[in-house]
């Protein structure tokens, strides 16, 4: 039996003599030197050619040969799982090794039902799994989030006996915290009789997946006091996340030079998670020092630098950092436009942000999204534009959503415009009638109103549904710990201290002009019980608490779970020229940077 083959020269350059680029096939083409050819494809169609000379010289159904082609076609980028199956299914007697090539196959190729089925299969024709089985199949069930069909192969691995196989085990952690069952994930990391970096990682990772940003920091300090690990770039990056969510800029930086310490080039996502760790706690100069240094950028990389600058209320340098991103020939997707769009908004560039809105459509082909709309209402509000937000919304192809809605209440708040403010409110009550804020939001806005009456029936829809206000707290970091703090709170540690420096800094705003803003305060109540209630708001006790436990000059960085009322701000203007310090809020919203009395957003927000 004879053919010809026909591969590139470069195939061949390592072949024994130095052979011509065709050969004839025939009884020398034996194990060696199919092997060879085999190794050397670099396409789909140089791999048919090598399977067709297999099946002409017959040796196609020998067990080592037809697991090296399912191999090959399965594992290589330029493979196709189709491909793959069709010789698969021709094995009469597959191994455990081919049955794990399949579902490695398949879940590198995102076909995760079918890996599934297939160890289905492989159980019940009765080949039995071994280690290298369960990783894959475990991490099919985490991307499918089917966490009751990851317990039942937990099942399976004890009965094969490799409950103790760290890499098992780091593949149970895994899937458990993917899929939220962070118990589990700490049933198998505590069990383990010896815990390898990957199995730190892991379950750090697990924590990240369900917010438990305190725990992953806690948990790398265990694992350094432990002195036996070194630490991969996927725990930090994890851990930078929780730095993020915190806004612990300090840690972050400690973080960022265990990085450099031990690991010479950093990559792209390592990089950007760096940048969003920056912008988020506050540094925004070393975000952009971290992004104008990185020799290579994504999209990933672009969009986190713009959001960023969106959020600081940089809209100009945003719109430049998008610009560059054009030239560089990445095209837009509908993210970047959420973050460009969120730029122009914090900034009030409204005629630069309907022209991009234009551009998205017209020029990158881009249908806008709920969120576009969102962010184009929202920029237009901010800007008292209600009229146009609010035939925006009724011209919309897509049904508007309850953020939608809430920007333009949120606008018409701002604005106190109650006729527009009512109708958006309205709208929200239909869409979900279990938000307490949208709620609250009406009432301040018949509160400054001086509708009394109506308040009240705000209230008393709020007690019937059994609505509760979210708590508003500050979170301030010093002596690299987080501090939290909520309005009026006499629990705290050292309470009577810290309302006492209270007291201070009310004696020395009053001789600056400080005129505190009642009408923040939703309650019929006299003036002097206003100004007590502003008194010990949630930011203020953070300040107190920095001035006296940080040193004299060093800047304060406070973050709150809500948009900061317009006393706080005021008041903290003052704080940062008397005494002398920087100060950086972070609230729902966006980042402020106070300082000798004034504010980066310029009193727009």
């Amino acid at each position: 039996m004879t053919g010809t083959i026909v591969l590139s020269q470069t195939h061949f350059s390592s072949l024994p003599n130095n052979q011509p680029y065709s050969i004839e096939l025939c009884n020398s083409f034996n194990e060696k030197r199919w092997l060879c050819l085999l190794k050397r494809c670099n396409s789909m169609e140089e791999f048919k050619q090598v399977h067709a000379h297999v099946l002409k010289c017959g040796i196609f159904f020998d067990t080592f040969c037809m697991s090296n082609l399912v191999a090959t076609c399965a594992l290589t980028k330029w493979g196709s799982m189709d491909y793959a199956c069709s010789i698969f299914t021709q094995i009469d007697e597959p191994s455990s090794f081919d049955y794990n090539t399949m579902i490695r196959g398949n879940v590198n190729d995102m076909k995760l039902e079918e890996a599934l089925l297939l160890y289905v299969d492989m159980i019940e024709r009765g080949v039995e799994p071994d280690k290298f089985t369960y990783p894959f199949v475990l991490k099919a069930c985490s991307l499918l989030g089917v966490v009751d069909e990851g317990i039942q192969v937990h099942g399976h691995v004890f009965k094969m006996g490799l409950e103790g196989d760290v890499i098992v085990q780091n593949s149970l952690i895994n899937m458990y915290g993917k899929c939220g069952e962070i118990k589990n994930a700490c049933d198998v990391f505590n069990g383990m009789d010896e815990k390898s970096v990957a199995s730190w990682s892991a379950i750090i990772g697990a924590h990240a997946c369900v917010e438990m940003w305190n725990e992953c920091l806690m948990l790398l300090g265990k694992m350094s006091s432990e002195g036996r690990c070194r630490v991969e770039e996927s725990t930090l990056v994890n851990v930078l996340s929780a730095c993020t969510h915190l806004g612990s800029p300090d840690l972050g930086k400690c973080i960022h030079g265990i990085l450099l310490r031990n690991i010479s080039e950093l990559n792209v996502v390592v990089k950007t998670s760096l940048i969003d760790m920056y912008v988020k706690s506050g540094c925004l100069e070393k975000g952009l020092r971290v992004f104008k240094n990185m020799s290579e950028k994504n999209r990933y990389s672009y969009t986190v630098m713009i959001s960023g600058l969106a959020i600081h209320g940089r809209g100009k340098e945003a719109l430049k950092v998008f610009s560059e991103m054009i030239e560089e020939g990445l095209a837009p997707d509908d993210v970047v436009y959420v973050g460009v769009f969120s730029a122009c908004s914090h900034a009030g560039l409204v005629e630069e942000g309907l022209q991009c809105f234009k551009s998205m459509q017209f020029e990158h082909k881009i249908e806008p999204t709920v969120q576009h709309y969102g962010c184009m209402v929202d920029l237009l509000g901010r800007f008292g534009m209600l009229k146009e937000a609010y035939e925006l919304i009724k011209s919309m192809s897509i049904k508007p959503n309850d953020v939608i809605w809430r920007s333009l209440l949120s606008a018409c708040k701002v604005h106190h415009n109650l006729e527009i403010g009512k109708i958006a409110a309205e709208n929200l009550f239909m869409l979900n009638q279990n938000n307490s804020g949208d709620y609250l939001v009406l009432a301040n806005m018949y509160a400054k109103a001086q509708k009394w009456d109506d308040v009240a029936k705000i209230r008393t829809k709020l007690a019937e549904r059994n609505l509760v206000q979210t708590p508003g707290f500050s979170l301030i970091e010093a002596k690299r710990k987080v501090y939290k703090f909520v309005s009026q709170d006499k629990s705290i540690p050292q309470w009577n201290i810290i309302y006492e420096m209270i007291h201070q800094m009310e004696w020395q705003l009053k001789f600056e002009g400080y005129i505190p803003d009642t009408s923040q305060v939703l309650l019929d109540v006299d003036d002097e019980e206003k100004k007590e209630r502003l008194k010990f708001h949630s930011q203020k006790l953070a300040i107190a608490f920095g001035l006296i436990h940080t040193s004299e000059g060093s800047p304060l960085r406070i973050t709150r779970n809500l948009r900061m009322c317009s006393d706080c701000h005021t008041y903290t203007k003052y704080i940062s020229m008397i005494y002398e310090r920087e100060i950086t809020v972070r609230d729902r919203l966006r980042f402020h940077h106070f300082k000798n009395g004034s504010c980066s957003c310029k009193d727009y927000w």
